[in-house]
């Protein structure tokens, strides 16, 4: 455990009990959602490394269009 949450976990400790339980649970589903993008993104990774290597192509073979942007 690092000093800074052994310290941030030494204060919560002195919470009311009810307030050490909120913050407990924004903690836990803060974690949870973590792990909820990871999975995600791990998932979407492949179709995404698959789409780059395609557009990489494209560009390879002149086959893409520059992007024109007006700063009007």
């Amino acid at each position: 455990m690092t000093k800074l949450l052994k310290q941030a976990f030494e204060r919560a400790s002195s919470l009311p009990e009810e307030e050490q339980d909120a913050l407990a649970a924004i903690l836990l589903e803060e974690m949870a959602d973590e792990q909820r993008w990871a999975k995600a993104f791990e998932a979407s990774k492949a179709v995404l490394d698959e789409l780059a290597e395609e557009a990489l192509e494209e560009f390879k073979h002149d086959r893409t269009t520059p992007l024109v942007f007006d700063d009007k």
